[in-house]
Protein backbone atom coordinates (compact mmCIF):
# COMPACT_ATOMS: atom_id res chain seq x y z
CA UNK A 1 0.00 0.00 0.00
CA UNK A 2 1.47 3.18 -0.99
CA UNK A 3 1.49 5.59 1.80
CA UNK A 4 -0.45 8.49 1.97
CA UNK A 5 1.72 12.02 1.28
CA UNK A 6 3.36 13.12 4.71
CA UNK A 7 3.40 9.50 6.28
CA UNK A 8 6.69 7.74 7.02
CA UNK A 9 7.93 5.65 4.69
CA UNK A 10 9.92 3.19 6.20
CA UNK A 11 13.84 2.29 4.95
CA UNK A 12 14.34 -1.22 4.02
CA UNK A 13 17.70 -2.82 3.82
CA UNK A 14 18.03 -6.06 1.56
CA UNK A 15 21.61 -8.42 2.00
CA UNK A 16 22.30 -9.55 -1.79
CA UNK A 17 22.33 -13.06 -1.04
CA UNK A 18 24.51 -15.73 -2.66
CA UNK A 19 25.80 -13.73 -5.95
CA UNK A 20 26.29 -16.97 -7.67
CA UNK A 21 22.15 -17.42 -6.74
CA UNK A 22 19.41 -16.04 -8.02
CA UNK A 23 19.13 -13.43 -4.88
CA UNK A 24 20.42 -10.86 -7.48
CA UNK A 25 17.79 -11.72 -10.27
CA UNK A 26 14.66 -11.89 -7.87
CA UNK A 27 15.74 -8.72 -6.50
CA UNK A 28 16.14 -6.86 -9.42
CA UNK A 29 12.51 -7.87 -10.38
CA UNK A 30 10.54 -7.18 -7.30
CA UNK A 31 12.01 -3.74 -7.20
CA UNK A 32 11.33 -3.19 -11.03
CA UNK A 33 7.69 -2.37 -9.93
CA UNK A 34 7.32 0.82 -9.21
CA UNK A 35 4.32 0.72 -7.11
CA UNK A 36 6.73 -1.57 -4.79
CA UNK A 37 9.44 1.14 -4.66
CA UNK A 38 6.94 3.67 -3.54
CA UNK A 39 5.84 2.11 -0.59
CA UNK A 40 8.92 2.09 1.07
CA UNK A 41 13.11 3.09 0.73
CA UNK A 42 15.67 1.03 -0.34
CA UNK A 43 19.47 -0.21 0.18
CA UNK A 44 21.03 -3.07 -1.11
CA UNK A 45 23.80 -4.35 0.85
CA UNK A 46 25.64 -5.99 -2.51
CA UNK A 47 27.71 -6.22 -5.58
CA UNK A 48 26.55 -3.29 -8.37
CA UNK A 49 28.27 -5.60 -11.03
CA UNK A 50 26.42 -8.46 -10.47
CA UNK A 51 23.16 -6.71 -10.12
CA UNK A 52 23.64 -4.91 -13.48
CA UNK A 53 24.01 -8.35 -14.67
CA UNK A 54 21.02 -9.67 -13.28
CA UNK A 55 19.04 -6.54 -14.68
CA UNK A 56 20.17 -7.13 -18.24
CA UNK A 57 19.47 -10.76 -17.77
CA UNK A 58 16.06 -9.75 -16.95
CA UNK A 59 15.78 -7.12 -19.18
CA UNK A 60 15.23 -4.24 -16.86
CA UNK A 61 16.74 -0.91 -16.29
CA UNK A 62 19.04 -0.34 -13.38
CA UNK A 63 16.62 1.56 -11.37
CA UNK A 64 19.00 2.10 -8.51
CA UNK A 65 22.16 4.77 -7.48
CA UNK A 66 25.43 3.68 -6.29
CA UNK A 67 27.35 4.68 -3.64
CA UNK A 68 30.56 2.48 -1.36
CA UNK A 69 29.36 0.54 1.19
CA UNK A 70 31.17 2.73 3.64
CA UNK A 71 28.68 5.48 3.35
CA UNK A 72 25.76 5.82 5.36
CA UNK A 73 22.37 5.05 3.29
CA UNK A 74 20.90 8.47 3.13
CA UNK A 75 18.10 7.81 1.17
CA UNK A 76 15.31 10.03 0.46
CA UNK A 77 13.57 7.41 -2.17
CA UNK A 78 14.37 4.70 -4.50
CA UNK A 79 16.84 2.35 -3.96
CA UNK A 80 20.25 2.87 -2.93
CA UNK A 81 23.13 -0.22 -3.56
CA UNK A 82 25.71 -0.18 -1.13
CA UNK A 83 28.23 -1.46 -3.13
CA UNK A 84 31.22 -3.68 -2.04
CA UNK A 85 33.36 -3.71 -5.26
CA UNK A 86 36.38 -4.59 -3.22
CA UNK A 87 35.48 -7.90 -3.35
CA UNK A 88 37.21 -9.31 -6.68
CA UNK A 89 33.51 -11.90 -7.63
CA UNK A 90 34.05 -12.77 -10.90
CA UNK A 91 31.15 -12.84 -13.18
CA UNK A 92 29.91 -16.42 -12.80
CA UNK A 93 29.77 -18.68 -15.08
CA UNK A 94 27.33 -20.73 -17.21
CA UNK A 95 27.67 -23.66 -14.40
CA UNK A 96 26.74 -22.21 -10.73
CA UNK A 97 27.88 -23.55 -7.46
CA UNK A 98 28.95 -22.76 -4.16
CA UNK A 99 31.85 -21.02 -3.89
CA UNK A 100 34.33 -19.75 -0.92
CA UNK A 101 34.77 -16.14 -2.11
CA UNK A 102 30.68 -16.02 -2.62
CA UNK A 103 30.41 -17.15 1.23
CA UNK A 104 32.30 -14.14 1.91
CA UNK A 105 30.71 -12.00 -0.17
CA UNK A 106 27.53 -12.87 1.40
CA UNK A 107 28.08 -12.84 4.85
CA UNK A 108 29.69 -9.63 4.45
CA UNK A 109 26.59 -8.48 2.70
CA UNK A 110 24.34 -9.26 5.85
CA UNK A 111 27.00 -8.60 8.44
CA UNK A 112 26.50 -4.84 6.90
CA UNK A 113 22.75 -5.37 7.13
CA UNK A 114 22.58 -6.12 10.56
CA UNK A 115 24.59 -3.36 11.85
CA UNK A 116 22.89 -1.22 10.05
CA UNK A 117 19.95 -2.75 12.17
CA UNK A 118 21.61 -2.59 15.08
CA UNK A 119 22.64 1.09 14.89
CA UNK A 120 18.66 2.06 13.47
CA UNK A 121 19.55 3.15 10.35
CA UNK A 122 17.15 0.48 8.47
CA UNK A 123 13.83 -0.20 9.89
CA UNK A 124 13.44 -3.91 8.86
CA UNK A 125 16.33 -6.23 6.87
CA UNK A 126 15.30 -8.45 3.96
CA UNK A 127 17.88 -11.31 3.47
CA UNK A 128 18.15 -12.54 0.08
CA UNK A 129 19.44 -16.65 -0.16
CA UNK A 130 22.62 -17.94 0.97
CA UNK A 131 24.78 -20.98 0.12
CA UNK A 132 25.46 -22.70 3.96
CA UNK A 133 27.65 -24.87 2.00
CA UNK A 134 29.79 -21.29 0.68
CA UNK A 135 29.51 -20.14 4.75
CA UNK A 136 31.22 -23.45 5.45
CA UNK A 137 34.14 -23.39 2.53
CA UNK A 138 34.41 -19.95 3.98
CA UNK A 139 34.94 -21.03 7.46
CA UNK A 140 32.05 -19.40 9.35
CA UNK A 141 30.59 -22.04 11.97
CA UNK A 142 26.82 -20.22 11.82
CA UNK A 143 24.09 -22.86 9.69
CA UNK A 144 21.76 -19.80 8.72
CA UNK A 145 20.56 -16.36 8.61
CA UNK A 146 18.51 -17.45 11.73
CA UNK A 147 20.96 -18.60 13.99
CA UNK A 148 23.67 -15.53 12.94
CA UNK A 149 21.10 -13.06 13.82
CA UNK A 150 20.66 -14.71 17.14
CA UNK A 151 24.18 -14.11 17.72
CA UNK A 152 24.43 -10.74 16.91
CA UNK A 153 21.24 -9.53 19.09
CA UNK A 154 22.18 -12.25 22.09
CA UNK A 155 18.94 -13.31 21.30
CA UNK A 156 18.13 -16.60 23.78
CA UNK A 157 14.96 -17.38 22.13
CA UNK A 158 14.25 -16.83 18.58
CA UNK A 159 12.49 -19.40 16.04
CA UNK A 160 11.57 -19.91 12.13
CA UNK A 161 8.03 -18.47 11.48
CA UNK A 162 6.64 -19.11 7.68
CA UNK A 163 3.74 -17.07 6.81
CA UNK A 164 1.93 -17.71 3.23
CA UNK A 165 -1.64 -16.08 2.53
CA UNK A 166 -3.70 -17.40 5.65
CA UNK A 167 -0.60 -19.90 7.04
CA UNK A 168 1.59 -18.45 10.05
CA UNK A 169 3.33 -21.74 11.13
CA UNK A 170 6.25 -21.43 14.00
CA UNK A 171 8.76 -24.50 14.05
CA UNK A 172 9.99 -25.59 17.36
CA UNK A 173 13.04 -26.85 15.78
CA UNK A 174 15.09 -25.62 12.80
CA UNK A 175 18.03 -26.93 11.16
CA UNK A 176 18.48 -29.84 13.49
CA UNK A 177 18.86 -33.85 11.98
CA UNK A 178 16.11 -35.67 12.71
CA UNK A 179 18.21 -38.36 14.21
CA UNK A 180 19.75 -35.52 16.59
CA UNK A 181 16.23 -33.99 17.29
CA UNK A 182 15.40 -36.86 19.95
CA UNK A 183 18.40 -35.68 21.97
CA UNK A 184 17.04 -31.71 22.05
CA UNK A 185 13.22 -33.09 22.45
CA UNK A 186 11.99 -31.02 25.40
CA UNK A 187 9.86 -29.13 27.11
CA UNK A 188 10.95 -25.72 26.73
CA UNK A 189 12.03 -26.45 22.81
CA UNK A 190 8.15 -26.52 22.08
CA UNK A 191 6.75 -23.63 24.70
CA UNK A 192 8.74 -21.33 23.10
CA UNK A 193 7.37 -20.83 19.22
CA UNK A 194 3.96 -20.75 21.32
CA UNK A 195 5.22 -18.06 23.11
CA UNK A 196 6.83 -16.26 20.91
CA UNK A 197 4.12 -17.10 17.84
CA UNK A 198 1.55 -15.45 20.33
CA UNK A 199 3.00 -12.03 21.07
CA UNK A 200 4.04 -12.05 17.33
CA UNK A 201 0.42 -12.36 15.81
CA UNK A 202 -0.95 -9.82 19.02
CA UNK A 203 1.94 -7.23 18.27
CA UNK A 204 2.84 -7.42 14.47
CA UNK A 205 -0.39 -8.99 13.07
CA UNK A 206 -3.19 -7.63 15.26
CA UNK A 207 -4.63 -10.65 16.30
CA UNK A 208 -6.27 -9.73 19.86
CA UNK A 209 -6.95 -13.09 21.39
CA UNK A 210 -4.66 -15.66 19.30
CA UNK A 211 -5.88 -18.95 18.51
CA UNK A 212 -3.09 -21.33 18.33
CA UNK A 213 -2.63 -25.15 16.92
CA UNK A 214 0.49 -27.32 17.60
CA UNK A 215 1.19 -30.43 15.72
CA UNK A 216 2.10 -33.30 17.43
CA UNK A 217 6.04 -35.35 16.42
CA UNK A 218 4.58 -39.25 15.52
CA UNK A 219 2.23 -40.13 13.12
CA UNK A 220 -1.41 -39.64 14.22
CA UNK A 221 0.15 -37.52 16.99
CA UNK A 222 1.36 -40.26 18.79
CA UNK A 223 -2.66 -42.22 19.01
CA UNK A 224 -2.46 -41.84 22.72
CA UNK A 225 0.82 -43.68 23.48
CA UNK A 226 0.70 -46.40 20.80
CA UNK A 227 3.11 -44.77 18.60
CA UNK A 228 5.49 -42.51 20.89
CA UNK A 229 4.72 -41.20 23.98
CA UNK A 230 6.54 -37.42 23.01
CA UNK A 231 3.26 -36.35 22.95
CA UNK A 232 2.53 -37.24 26.31
CA UNK A 233 5.52 -36.76 27.62
CA UNK A 234 6.60 -33.53 26.11
CA UNK A 235 4.10 -31.54 24.18
CA UNK A 236 1.02 -31.73 26.28
CA UNK A 237 3.15 -30.49 29.65
CA UNK A 238 4.44 -27.47 26.90
CA UNK A 239 0.11 -26.98 25.99
CA UNK A 240 -0.30 -26.91 29.70
CA UNK A 241 2.73 -24.29 30.53
CA UNK A 242 1.20 -21.90 27.74
CA UNK A 243 -2.48 -22.58 28.72
CA UNK A 244 -1.49 -21.15 31.90
CA UNK A 245 0.33 -17.67 30.74
CA UNK A 246 -3.07 -17.38 29.57
CA UNK A 247 -2.43 -18.27 25.19
CA UNK A 248 -4.99 -20.48 23.72
CA UNK A 249 -4.05 -23.34 22.16
CA UNK A 250 -4.73 -26.60 20.67
CA UNK A 251 -3.02 -29.94 20.54
CA UNK A 252 -1.34 -31.88 19.59
CA UNK A 253 -3.14 -32.44 16.31
CA UNK A 254 -2.32 -35.29 14.12
CA UNK A 255 0.68 -33.63 11.39
CA UNK A 256 -1.19 -35.42 8.33
CA UNK A 257 -4.27 -33.42 8.53
CA UNK A 258 -3.15 -30.33 10.28
CA UNK A 259 -2.83 -28.35 6.68
CA UNK A 260 -5.64 -29.20 5.16
CA UNK A 261 -7.19 -25.60 4.64
CA UNK A 262 -10.62 -26.75 6.88
CA UNK A 263 -8.78 -27.85 9.78
CA UNK A 264 -5.68 -25.14 9.43
CA UNK A 265 -7.95 -22.08 8.70
CA UNK A 266 -9.71 -22.87 12.54
CA UNK A 267 -6.33 -21.12 13.92
CA UNK A 268 -4.29 -18.03 13.90
CA UNK A 269 -1.04 -19.93 13.83
CA UNK A 270 0.37 -23.49 13.83
CA UNK A 271 2.81 -25.04 15.41
CA UNK A 272 5.47 -27.64 14.05
CA UNK A 273 8.15 -29.77 15.28
CA UNK A 274 10.76 -29.62 12.68
CA UNK A 275 11.68 -27.76 9.61
CA UNK A 276 10.13 -30.54 6.98
CA UNK A 277 6.41 -31.02 9.03
CA UNK A 278 6.45 -27.40 8.39
CA UNK A 279 7.97 -26.46 4.75
CA UNK A 280 6.62 -28.98 2.71
CA UNK A 281 2.74 -28.62 2.98
CA UNK A 282 3.56 -24.71 2.85
CA UNK A 283 5.95 -24.76 -0.30
CA UNK A 284 3.14 -27.17 -1.88
CA UNK A 285 0.35 -24.59 -1.06
CA UNK A 286 2.35 -20.86 -1.26
CA UNK A 287 5.78 -21.70 -2.79
CA UNK A 288 5.81 -18.50 -4.47
CA UNK A 289 4.15 -16.22 -1.65
CA UNK A 290 5.50 -17.89 1.24
CA UNK A 291 7.89 -15.70 3.57
CA UNK A 292 10.83 -16.36 6.13
CA UNK A 293 10.29 -14.16 9.47
CA UNK A 294 12.66 -14.31 12.58
CA UNK A 295 10.51 -14.71 15.72
CA UNK A 296 12.21 -13.29 19.20
CA UNK A 297 14.67 -10.79 17.52
CA UNK A 298 14.18 -6.95 18.67
CA UNK A 299 14.07 -6.29 14.93
CA UNK A 300 12.46 -7.16 11.95
CA UNK A 301 14.20 -9.94 9.65
CA UNK A 302 12.04 -11.54 6.77
CA UNK A 303 13.43 -13.97 3.59
CA UNK A 304 12.14 -15.49 0.77
CA UNK A 305 11.61 -19.14 1.50
CA UNK A 306 13.53 -20.17 -1.04
CA UNK A 307 17.14 -21.08 -1.67
CA UNK A 308 19.87 -20.18 -4.08
CA UNK A 309 18.66 -22.09 -6.88
CA UNK A 310 21.95 -22.45 -8.36
CA UNK A 311 20.38 -24.66 -11.12
CA UNK A 312 18.59 -21.97 -12.69
CA UNK A 313 20.26 -19.09 -11.54
CA UNK A 314 21.47 -16.23 -14.59
CA UNK A 315 18.78 -17.59 -16.41
CA UNK A 316 16.12 -15.58 -15.98
CA UNK A 317 13.98 -18.12 -15.02
CA UNK A 318 13.73 -17.18 -11.52
CA UNK A 319 10.09 -16.06 -9.91
CA UNK A 320 10.27 -13.06 -7.65
CA UNK A 321 7.19 -13.41 -5.72
CA UNK A 322 8.39 -15.35 -2.58
CA UNK A 323 10.74 -12.01 -2.41
CA UNK A 324 7.93 -9.70 -3.38
CA UNK A 325 5.75 -10.97 -0.26
CA UNK A 326 9.22 -11.07 1.58
CA UNK A 327 9.70 -6.67 0.76
CA UNK A 328 5.83 -6.26 1.73
CA UNK A 329 5.69 -8.12 5.00
CA UNK A 330 8.70 -5.91 6.09
CA UNK A 331 7.13 -2.98 4.95
CA UNK A 332 4.02 -3.76 6.98
CA UNK A 333 5.57 -4.82 10.23
CA UNK A 334 7.84 -1.61 10.07
CA UNK A 335 5.01 0.12 9.83
CA UNK A 336 3.11 -1.26 12.29
CA UNK A 337 6.07 -1.42 14.69
CA UNK A 338 5.96 2.60 14.32
CA UNK A 339 2.26 3.00 14.42
CA UNK A 340 2.22 3.67 18.24
CA UNK A 341 4.81 6.11 17.96
CA UNK A 342 2.88 7.67 15.23
CA UNK A 343 -0.75 7.28 16.43
CA UNK A 344 -1.92 5.05 12.88
CA UNK A 345 -3.61 2.11 13.09
CA UNK A 346 -2.48 -1.03 11.73
CA UNK A 347 -5.52 -3.08 10.08
CA UNK A 348 -5.41 -6.37 10.31
CA UNK A 349 -4.23 -7.79 6.53
CA UNK A 350 -3.61 -11.07 5.93
CA UNK A 351 -3.50 -11.19 2.35
CA UNK A 352 -1.14 -8.99 2.19
CA UNK A 353 1.60 -11.11 3.19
Amino acid sequence: MIPKPGEPRPLIGISMGDPYGIGPEVIVKALADGELRREARFVIFGLHDIMELAADQAEVNPFWWRVPHEQEPRVGSGVMLADFDELNVRPPSAERGPDELCGVASMRFVEEGIRHLREGAIDALVTAPISKTSWSMANYDVPGHTELLARRFDAKRVTMMFAAAELRVALASVHVPLFELRNRFTIGLVHQPIDLLHDALQRWFGVADPHIGVLGLNPHAGENGLIGDEEQRVIAPALDLARASGIRVTGPLPPDTAFVPEVSRRFDGLVAMYHDQALIPIKMRSFHEAVNVTLGLPVIRTSPDHGTAFDIAGRNRANPGSMIAALRLAIRLARSRAAPENGAVLTPNVEAV
